[in-house]
């Protein structure tokens, strides 16, 4: 019997979503206790300060949500990573599904799907954002590997299997010296084989937008749905959105355009009218 391919397999975004290109916020949760940038806030000021940040994307019309422990810099590499950060995260989390309602995804740094699916599975999250699915690359945080068969035999284990991979291609954040003799296509195809669902597209660091070149060359590679995972502003996203099916956003939306400052609703409200002007050019 033949395989089929996983593109064949449904289409997540729409499946997720209900929309075929969709904004995805990014909520940058303050350190947690026991981190080295953590200010002295109880948890329950945490969660507090997550949450406004989803009400705000929510009121300003986004399609979904990923609540990511960006604070907890320097970030511990997969093994490293402790209980108390998938219990923070699922606290966080929990919160904002119930009050902001959206689809809500998991992204914990630095690399760790078997988490993240811990916390979306008690959470009720939909989907996890992996930066190194396949492969390996040498990041800030040192040689980190694709971790994809443990993953998924996790989420098989733990009979979380609703909830869906969105996976990055030529991750940021890292050199890629390891694979420099393997052609990004061929990255790319790799998140395919090892069952992601989603792929993602990036710059080279938070912030930094992707290129045409480097996104054509990422869609062109796969029949999975492709997003943007950087570097997306109200001035780019016109040329982004055309070219792809939907975009993670976070920098830009916030107070002064840093990561670590409240979302402004107005800003999130602007930035989803052009949106709509894109999505009406090209449905």
């Amino acid at each position: 019997m033949a395989i089929s391919s996983k593109a064949d397999a449904g289409d997540q975004i729409l499946n997720i979503f209900k929309i075929r290109r969709a904004v995805i916020g990014v909520i940058h949760c303050p350190a947690f206790p026991g981190t080295p940038r953590h200010d002295g806030r109880d948890p329950e000021q945490i969660y507090d300060a997550a949450l406004r940040d989803a009400l705000a994307y929510a009121e300003g019309g986004v399609d979904g949500l990923i609540v990511e422990n960006h604070g907890d810099i320097p970030f511990l590499r997969p093994g490293d990573i402790g209980p108390e950060t998938v219990a923070y995260m699922t606290a966080v989390t929990r919160r904002v599904l119930d009050e902001a309602g959206l689809p809500t995804g998991i992204n914990i740094l630095a690399n760790a799907p078997i988490p993240a699916f811990a916390v979306a599975a008690a959470s009720g999250a939909s989907f996890i954002r992996v930066n190194q699915w396949a492969n390996a690359y040498v990041a800030n945080e040192g040689l980190l590997d694709g971790d994809a068969a443990r993953a998924l035999r996790y989420r098989k284990q733990i009979a979380a299997e609703g909830v869906a991979v969105f996976a990055d291609a030529h991750v940021k954040h890292g050199a890629h010296a390891i694979t420099a003799d393997r052609s990004v296509e061929e990255l790319t195809r790799d998140l395919e084989f090892f069952d992601a669902d989603v792929v993602i597209a990036t710059g080279q660091r938070t912030g930094d937008a992707v290129t045409d070149a480097e996104l054509q060359t990422v869609t062109g590679a796969t029949g999975l749905p492709v997003i943007v995972g950087s570097g997306v502003t109200q001035e780019n996203v016109g040329r982004i959105l055309s070219q792809s099916r939907g975009a993670i956003i976070g920098s830009s939306l916030k107070e002064g355009g840093v990561w670590w400052n409240p979302v402004e609703t107005a800003r999130v409200a602007r930035f989803m009218e052009t949106v709509r002007e894109v999505r009406e050019a090209h449905p």
